[in-house]
């Protein structure tokens, strides 16, 4: 026969572990719904982007600025100078199995506020010296896929340094820092370049080159959600041969 005192400490054990199971199946949970939320952002995304890409109906650079899009893509065209100010290297880009930098540059259209117009990726060598871009001067036509700045990522340490007057190399995007850096005028969307037009670096219109695909998302989802119905599954099993011990 169990004492009353083991029998309480017994009783206060199993609600010890029914709450752990709870919260654990709670956190699973969850888990799984944000990789579902992270797959269908990402999914609409993309059929945004396969959209412009097939329609390649043209809008104005102006476009850029405009708020009710500031996440949406679309295919822009106009002409307009690059600006003066510095070249932005975006530090840790894949290109292939190649891991360089991304070069942005403040261009001013003939219509419509500053914007950043991404021309491509650049190798850097193991030594880390950075490359010193040559950017178009005088009159461009431009063309591409008007898009969100990248992601920023973890936020850790300062957002860029000035390796020069001319160059700033930067750990992630953060469009508050640029506004104070470029301009209040800046858009909050950047220009793709079309990768026939012969200027710039190596690029492509690929916009999830460095993160995972909808499915991969809906992958981790099912082993979230699996992960909840084993622990029910389990603490259900525990509970059943403990009333009958």
């Amino acid at each position: 026969m169990v004492k009353p005192r083991a029998a309480g400490r017994l009783r206060l054990t199993r609600r010890v572990a029914w709450l752990l199971a709870v919260l654990l199946i709670a956190a699973f949970v969850s888990l799984g719904r944000w990789q579902l939320h992270r797959a269908e952002a990402k999914q609409r995304m993309l059929a945004d982007v396969a959209r412009a890409l097939q329609v390649r109906r043209p809008v104005p650079l102006s476009e850029a600025a405009r708020s009710s899009r500031i996440a949406g893509y679309d295919w822009a065209e106009g002409r307009g100078r690059f600006a003066d100010g510095p070249v932005l290297l975006l530090d840790n880009q894949r290109h292939g199995e190649a891991v360089g930098v991304r070069v942005f540059a403040p261009f001013l259209p003939d219509a419509g506020g500053e914007l950043l117009v991404d021309l491509g990726w650049l190798p850097v060598p193991p030594d880390r010296r950075m490359p010193s871009p040559a950017i178009p001067a005088g009159d461009q036509a431009l063309r591409g896929l008007l898009a969100p700045l990248p992601s920023t990522g973890m936020p850790l340490g300062p957002d860029h340094v000035e390796i020069d007057q001319h160059r700033w190399l930067l750990t992630r995007i953060e469009y508050p820092a640029l506004l104070r850096g470029l301009g209040p005028s800046l858009a909050p969307r950047i220009l793709r370049l079309d990768p026939a037009l012969p200027i710039g670096f190596a690029r492509d219109l690929e916009v999830l080159p460095n993160t995972l695909p909808p499915e991969r998302h809906r992958g981790y989802a099912v082993q979230w959600f699996g992960l909840a119905l084993a622990t029910l599954l389990t603490a259900l099993f525990l509970a059943f041969r403990r009333t009958h011990e």
